[in-house]
């Protein structure tokens, strides 16, 4: 791993979380290095994978950290170690537009935090349909979700204590935390995210699981027991 200039202060975290991602992670990195250039920060937080995820990741990274699995840990870990005033938080799947650390850093100079639209990447035609409804949904409720590559200043996250260290629903749940500090900017430019899960499980029955986990989410089923649903599901 690249030695960390204590001299100079990055401008952006940039906070990706993986697991078992060894088939793929290098080129998602690879991807993420003019970003670097740009004065962003690419902290890795590894979930204890059993592959070589961690081992091709720890070159192209300023900081490798390895942890135990959980997405809500992962991001509070990584978050706690970043160095800028601004973070945003990536999955490994997830791949952002060149210009990303200038579009985050004018939409935080004026609101708390915020997200991307997103486009679905896939052979299926219904996938630009569903990434076009959660981009709808995400401006009417102000909900974002993991896959938006939301973002916020660092004080912000802090101040509302990070994301809920639950097994599922962390994304909806920082959305909650966050909107009492401002509603969100809703950029228009779009991450990629990847569409082979929604096609090997198919595109409408990952509907109907996500809509049914979230609407049992919302009347206060635990996160632990829609977890576990979603485990057995998949």
């Amino acid at each position: 791993m690249p030695p960390v200039d204590l001299r100079s202060t990055p401008r952006l975290s940039i906070i990706l979380i993986m697991l078992n991602e060894a088939a793929s992670i290098r080129a998602r990195l690879e991807a993420l290095q003019p970003l670097r250039d740009q004065g962003a920060e690419l902290i890795v937080v590894d979930g204890g994978s059993e592959d070589d995820s961690a081992h091709l990741a720890e070159p192209l990274a300023d900081q490798l950290l390895v942890t135990s699995a959980g997405r809500a840990h992962q991001l509070n870990q990584g978050a706690a170690q970043a160095r800028a005033g601004l973070l945003m938080f990536l999955h490994a799947d997830t791949t952002l537009p060149g210009n990303a650390p200038q579009l985050v850093e004018q939409a935080l100079s004026r609101h708390h935090w915020g997200r991307f639209d997103v486009h679905i990447e896939g052979h299926s035609p219904w996938l630009a349909v569903i990434a076009r409804m959660i981009n709808l949904r995400s401006r009417l409720s102000g909900i974002a979700t993991g896959d938006q590559a939301m973002f916020m200043r660092h004080d912000g996250w802090k101040q509302v204590g990070g994301f809920p260290e639950q097994p599922l629903m962390e994304d909806i749940e920082m959305s909650r935390r966050l909107k009492r500090l401002s509603a969100p900017i809703c950029l228009k430019a779009r991450v990629t995210t990847d569409g082979r899960r929604w096609e090997h499980e198919g595109v409408f029955a990952t509907i109907w699981l996500m809509w049914r986990l979230r609407w049992r989410y919302w009347r206060g089923i635990s996160p632990a027991q829609l977890a576990r649903e979603y485990r057995n599901v998949r």
